[in-house]
């Protein structure tokens, strides 16, 4: 037999006999899903950014150095409308979904797109740790009220001009005025309210439920820019549960650790490909 399809075998049976579904879904996940921060998809959507400020792709620019908060929300919002609320579902996304909405599990996921909400995962076993583009909130973490910012977001793209948004579109906060910022993990003023401690809440009891069961770890697009948040961790639960299979997959880093080798199934090949051969054995 294939070697592909024996992994494709004995993935698909280790989550049809799986207790329990641990989903770790990183930035992998969304670029496979056509959410891309680079190539056509960028060039197609920030032409005149790019011819302003020779930006290369959308994650390092979310780094650049803009001299003033008209020039930078100009960009962010546009960089937020295109990958939140543009975007919509995703044949990716569904096919997850299709493939583990008859099992008990969970999700912690590094993407900020809303991507498991808006494709209909159910809310309560979800916990994205990093934020959302879709909230804002105070820069000085003055409190922890978040912002729901569509409407702020579509306001700055009608008055963008010359790569610059009006200086009374910039937001506040409503509370000590100063400029708010997006609800992204970047450094200690990130906010954590009360629903990102409920979900914390709520994954944590997941991994307790589980103990020592039949458990897959499902990870997904998970690299090495925040390995302590999936990666370590799956590897760490993986060796110590006897009955835990690790099926990573990652175009660039699908290896597993010396000690869970015999316990981990790697693919490096295209997830479409994977979950519908994957769908094609339900029955």
């Amino acid at each position: 037999m294939d070697r592909f399809v024996l992994r494709l075998d004995n993935a698909k049976k280790a989550i049809d006999d799986a207790d329990y579904i641990v989903i770790g879904a990183g930035a992998g996940l969304s670029a496979a899903a056509g959410i891309e921060y680079s190539g056509k998809r960028f060039t197609d959507n920030f032409k005149d950014f790019i011819d302003k400020y020779s930006m290369t792709d959308m994650y390092s620019s979310g780094f650049y150095p803009f001299k003033t908060s008209e020039e930078k929300w100009a960009y962010w919002a546009r960089h937020i409308d295109i990958n939140r609320f543009q975007v919509g579902k995703t044949g990716l996304y569904q096919k997850l979904l299709k493939l583990v909405e008859n099992k008990d599990y969970f999700i912690i996921t590094t993407n900020v797109e809303h991507q498991f909400w808006i494709n209909g995962f159910e809310d309560e076993r979800i916990f994205a740790t990093q934020g959302d583009y879709g909230l804002f909130q105070c820069s000085e973490a003055c409190h922890d009220e978040l912002y729901y910012n569509e409407e702020q977001i579509k306001s700055m793209l009608e008055n963008t001009v010359d790569c610059k948004i009006p200086s009374e579109l910039v937001p506040k906060c409503p509370r000590c005025g100063a400029e708010m910022e997006t609800n992204l993990r970047k450094d200690n003023l990130f906010v954590e309210d009360a629903n990102w401690h409920d979900a914390n809440g709520r994954y944590k009891n997941f991994l307790d439920n589980v103990g020592d069961a039949k458990v897959v770890f499902l990870e997904l697009g998970v690299g090495y820019n925040t390995p302590v948040i999936i990666r370590y961790p799956f590897e760490q639960w993986t060796y110590d549960n006897e009955n835990a299979t690790l099926i990573r997959l990652n175009r660039d880093f699908p290896g597993a650790i010396k000690e869970n080798e015999s316990k981990t199934i790697s693919f490096d090949e295209d997830m479409d490909e994977i979950f519908d051969y994957w769908l094609s054995r339900i029955f």
